[in-house]
């Protein structure tokens, strides 16, 4: 009797079981998934990892000097920095796109997708990149790691820049593998599109992105002694050889409720609404103005970039002329960059062929120089140079044939031989073809502003500049130097950033901005 009473018990219980086990199906909303396959988890990775540049972008044209703001009111154009201009800095990199690369990593490793793994390493390797450029000391041996350490040590900056590397390095040789050896497609477009919406599943354009990438940072040692410019050239002889291979998304039209997916720097976002272009990057352009840089040539950029009515401004004075109006916005909306469905460049080859004329030029090769500093010239004006509108404001994009390219490129703006070629001449021009990308704050900090190099730059003039800068005794101790840390870390890792301030033995945000960076002393 009792043999009966439990068999008889275990299936009541089993019943039970099942009834609850149906019960609790109701709750769960097919919708929202806890878990996914590594083909949808990678363009958030990547659209999210580009958005932390994009913010970043916020706040370096400011300290750049490729715009200032019309009022001089107080702001990053001179020099004060708060700790939520790098939020979105530190959050992206660590909450929206590194913070979900634990997670691809484990399902392409489980359904054997090699090639997921080595774009989230390269991704990845991007976002430590951008992060310590900006920030300095940053988390990574103790990220990701969530309920179990809330708090992360920072690793030094030197330490990161090897963990870049290395994780360039492993992502190449993932890309490298045959696609035979992987499950699914790294880019997948049916019935929609998922995976690699960066390089639509090129592998080639993977691995030169990452060797890309790894040249930059190496080129930004040019202070230590440890400087090799013939490492430099072999990373850019396996990166981007055209224009075609340049690392960009497009922006879209924002549809509800996607709101954010227009140009940072366009009218419907509306974050520029209180800028101008500086006389800095006006005197680069405009043959005719005030101080050009180059008199009487005017550069075929000027109406893609600006308009030919921009008059410019130097941070702290501003601007009341009505020639930084037009159709009724600041002139700064009338450029090619600031169209709503414009591009965001994360890396270029333009930029590229910089980084080779001036590692070139360190190496005394004057000839590979002279080459690689015109070819960035040209293949920046041709990207710029195709034409077409925007909307709001209704503005029309001039052509620029090859016949005028030539036409600049043969003028006194340009240097024709290597004699003429000098480090300023590079860097002036790169400064131009990078205009508004966060990457020329790391120039203008390894070349300690210098005024030999960039002549245009202005001090921030009157009374709300940062003041434990403007104190300083020596004119490249006076310029911002780092973003301050990030106002999450601020609340939830104290104990990190007060340790971050003690390192840097500064005792204010004014202060703690003007310390170099690790790649940034001798």
């Amino acid at each position: 009797m009792k043999k009966y009473m439990l068999l008889l018990g275990l299936a009541l219980s089993s019943g039970v079981m099942t009834s609850c086990d149906k019960f609790f199906d109701v709750n769960t909303d097919p919708n929202n998934p806890v878990t996914s396959t590594p083909n949808f988890l990678l363009p958030g990775i990547i659209s999210q990892g580009v958005q932390t540049q994009m913010f970043t972008s916020l706040v370096t044209p400011y300290l750049t000097q490729y715009v200032v703001r019309k009022s001089p009111i107080g702001g990053s154009d001179q020099f004060i920095l708060t700790n939520g201009n790098s939020t979105n800095t530190f959050n992206y990199s660590y909450f929206y796109s590194g913070g979900t690369i634990p997670t691809l990593t484990k399902a392409a490793e489980e359904e054997g997708s090699p090639y997921y793994i080595g774009a989230a390493k390269i991704v990845q390797a991007m976002l430590l990149a951008h992060a310590t450029d900006m920030l300095g000391d940053i988390p990574y041996s103790e990220a990701y790691l969530g309920a179990q350490n809330y708090t992360p040590k920072y690793d030094s900056q030197e330490q990161i820049y090897a963990t870049i590397n290395t994780l360039c390095d492993e992502g190449i040789v993932l890309m490298q593998k045959p696609a035979s050896e992987n499950f699914r497609p790294l880019y997948v477009t049916s019935p929609s599109v998922s995976g690699d919406i960066l390089f639509q599943g090129n592998t080639q354009k993977w691995i030169k992105f990452a060797n890309g990438l790894k040249a930059r940072q190496l080129n930004h040692l040019t202070k230590k002694s440890s400087y090799d410019p013939a490492k430099v050239l072999a990373l850019v002889d396996q990166s981007m050889t055209t224009s075609a291979d340049d690392a960009q998304l497009q922006y879209i039209q924002a549809v509800a409720p996607l709101t954010g997916t227009t140009n940072i720097f366009g009218t419907t976002r509306n974050n520029f609404s209180t800028a101008t272009f500086s006389t800095n990057v006006i005197k680069y352009l405009n043959g005719n103005a005030a101080g050009a840089a180059y008199p009487g040539v005017v550069d075929p950029r000027l109406t893609i970039m600006a308009t030919a009515g921009s008059p410019g401004a130097d941070p702290g004075v501003g601007t009341s002329s009505a020639a930084a109006i037009v159709n009724g916005f600041t002139d700064f909306y009338s450029s090619w960059y600031a169209r709503d469905l414009g591009i965001f460049e994360v890396m270029t080859y333009h930029e590229i062929k910089f980084i080779e004329a001036e590692a070139a030029f360190r190496a005394g090769n004057l000839d590979r120089a002279l080459r690689a500093y015109r070819e960035g010239i040209k293949a920046h004006i041709a990207k710029i140079g195709v034409g077409g509108t925007n909307s709001v404001p209704p503005v029309s994009f001039p052509l620029i044939s090859g016949a005028q390219i030539e036409t600049y490129l043969n003028s006194a703006a340009v240097a024709q031989n290597t004699s003429e070629l000098t480090l300023k001449r590079i860097m002036e021009q790169k400064y131009i073809a990078m205009f508004l990308n966060p990457e020329s704050w790391s120039d203008l900090r390894r070349l300690d502003y210098d005024l030999t190099i960039y002549p245009n730059l202005r001090y921030p003039a009157g009374t709300n500049v940062n003041s434990a800068l403007s104190a300083k005794t020596e004119f490249k101790d006076r310029w911002p130097r780092r973003m301050l840390p990030g106002a999450t870390e601020v609340l939830y890792n104290p104990q990190a950033v007060a340790k971050l301030f003690a390192e840097a033995m500064a005792t204010s945000n004014d202060e703690y901005v003007g310390k170099p960076l690790w790649w940034d002393r001798p």
